[in-house]
């Protein structure tokens, strides 16, 4: 995903990216409710016969429109890490969860803590990253039947966390609000 306009609700809560030409017909058909961040594209259109002015439409790196936005690639939080192993990876920061090392994306695999065959799930909190040495040496055990030491505990990200993960090409104040968003939602949590 190249240059992407982070999509909110009218309320401020993230429901994915949109293409910016997505964005333009959000704009233009007035479905844009408020706008923050810095303007990233201007689209000119047409001249106006009875005015003889251009229309110009500003897109907004964040942009927050009424309704269902059913061109967004939000998909849910709870949506399993085995849908998309890079958003696992980047959670993990692309670190080994028993060496420790880190690896290109291509030298990781999806390791079940506790196996599939075992009766583990394909669950955030299940699933961590490793390398294919200790994946193999893993095997279908658990860290302790393999006598590995699991050196960070995989969590389950909160929305704006994931398309933190899911977009590569963030821009500064896109990755603010997400945070911004991420830092709330864990003070939430932890009052609950």
């Amino acid at each position: 995903m190249s240059l992407a306009i982070l999509a909110l609700d009218s309320g401020g809560q993230p429901k994915g990216w949109m293409t910016p030409e997505t964005a333009v017909c959000q704009y233009a058909r007035g479905h844009v409710v408020w706008s923050l961040g810095q303007v990233i594209l201007t689209f000119r259109g047409g001249i106006q016969r009875k005015s003889g002015e251009r229309s110009v439409i500003e897109v907004a790196s964040i942009i927050a429109c009424e309704g269902e936005h059913k061109h967004s690639t939000w998909s849910p939080v709870s949506a399993l890490p085995g849908r998309d192993n890079r958003l696992l990876f980047s959670r993990d920061r692309h670190l080994c969860a028993y060496c420790g090392d880190q690896f290109a994306e291509g030298e990781l695999t999806r390791d079940h803590i506790v196996p599939r065959s075992q009766g583990g799930r394909d669950t955030w909190e299940n699933c961590v990253t490793a390398c294919r040495r200790c994946n193999l040496d893993k095997a279908g055990r658990t860290p302790e039947q393999a006598g590995l030491r699991l050196l960070y505990v995989p969590y389950r990200p909160v929305k704006s966390e994931k398309l933190i993960l899911a977009n590569r090409h963030i821009l500064a104040d896109q990755m603010e609000y997400l945070q911004a968003l991420a830092r709330n939602a864990k003070t939430l949590m932890r009052a609950a």
